[in-house]
């Protein structure tokens, strides 16, 4: 009996990888038999990169780049040598979380260090890279990014523009006869889970920015920097980044991987699923268990396990998940590929309490499930 575990992080608890390892284990306890697939899962965003080296056979590679404010800080990417893949998350180097809420300033913070981690991974061969565009601390369009694979970005006098989303006002030129020359022959691929724009009132810029610690004044500054970056690379490179969807994500950061890196946009979910096989793990098996910390209506958009329930169903195979708690409207997920959704809390208990034992409540919880599953049969 095969059967697939494709959860997703609970998110402050288990990893995706330690949520699967947890479901294995009660699965055996009630079927020691049963040939059992693990494949976390992500959505793009934090944890992705571990997930893949839990599904695949890769390793991290670990390299000193700068931190968002240019100070040093040691990244890391996941490296899947045979398939000559890097997943590089940009907010383990250009991330909200490596700053203090007293550091937060994106006219100075810069995404050069994602830049750094993207060359390292191009130097080392790579013929893919998937970048993961969620927790930045920047709002510079991906212009660190891109002067740190070669790219020469100039205001009215020739001089380099500096670092920061304060300094997008001053772009006056793109050059990019110097980038990295192995990036013609590289795909990337973005793994986004915001559709906004870069611009407007619904653009990343606006409705993101404040997270990162801009004040009203800087977010007219930010807003007006992103729209003369738009014009720039309009002109000087081809693309009209302004409107995309999804080019909002991460400061910019998803426009700036479309103008430099001629990148694709994809959602998070589905480009992890696609990166680990799934469909592939999923033949021949007879039962799919996913699962996250909360499973509600909100996780049919763009959420990893609404991502496996689609793909189950596409299979013809039952999908249940299994959850820390069940939300609102959570019927809404049974047209897309839902069985079941059950929850891993035994009695009513509070929320520290069922984080600290995730991973016993998860083991007890797919062990009912696979004794309920194996009396129906």
């Amino acid at each position: 009996m095969k059967i697939v575990l494709a959860p997703n992080a609970f998110k402050e608890s288990l990893t995706a990888g330690e949520t699967a390892r947890a479901m294995a284990q009660g699965v055996h306890r009630a079927m020691p038999d049963a040939q059992t697939v693990l494949c976390p899962m992500a959505d793009g965003g934090d944890g992705s990169a571990e997930a893949m080296l839990a599904a695949c056979v890769g390793r991290w590679i670990r390299r000193k780049v700068q931190g968002p404010l240019g100070d040093p800080v040691m990244g890391r990417y996941a490296w899947l040598e045979s398939e000559r893949t890097a997943f590089i998350e940009m907010a383990e180097v250009s991330g909200l979380r490596l700053l203090s809420p007293k550091q937060r300033n994106p006219l100075k913070t810069s995404t050069y260090g994602t830049g750094q981690l993207i060359a390292d991974a191009l130097d080392r061969g790579a013929r893919r890279v998937l970048v993961g565009i969620g927790g930045s601390a920047t709002v510079d369009c991906g212009c660190g990014m891109a002067q740190a694979l070669g790219a020469k970005l100039l205001d009215a006098k020739g001089n380099a523009l500096k670092s920061g989303g304060g300094a997008l006002s001053k772009l006056a030129r793109v050059d990019l006869s110097g980038l990295h020359p192995v990036i013609a022959k590289t795909k990337i691929e973005a793994a986004c889970d915001v559709t906004n724009p870069l611009t407007g009132k619904q653009g990343g810029i606006q409705v993101y920015s404040p997270q990162k610690g801009a004040t009203p004044r800087m977010l007219e500054a930010l807003e007006a920097g992103a729209k003369n970056f738009a014009r720039v690379v309009r002109r000087d490179l081809g693309p009209s980044v302004g409107r995309i969807p999804g080019a909002g994500a991460a400061g910019g950061l998803g426009a700036g991987l479309i103008a430099f890196l001629n990148a694709e946009l994809r959602p998070g979910a589905e480009l992890i699923a696609d990166a680990v096989r799934l469909d592939e793990r999923l033949q021949g098996a007879s039962l799919v268990i996913t699962g996250e910390g909360k499973i509600d209506g909100q996780t049919r958009f763009g959420k990893a396990p609404a991502e496996v329930m689609r793909r189950a169903k596409a299979a013809g195979i039952p999908c249940v998940a299994l959850c820390g708690a069940i939300g609102d409207n959570v019927n809404k997920l049974r047209p897309i590929g839902m069985t079941s959704v059950h929850s891993i809390c035994d009695a009513p208990m509070p929320l520290e309490h069922a984080m600290r034992n995730a991973k016993s409540l998860l083991r007890n919880a797919a062990e009912n499930l696979i004794r309920l599953w194996l009396s129906s049969r």
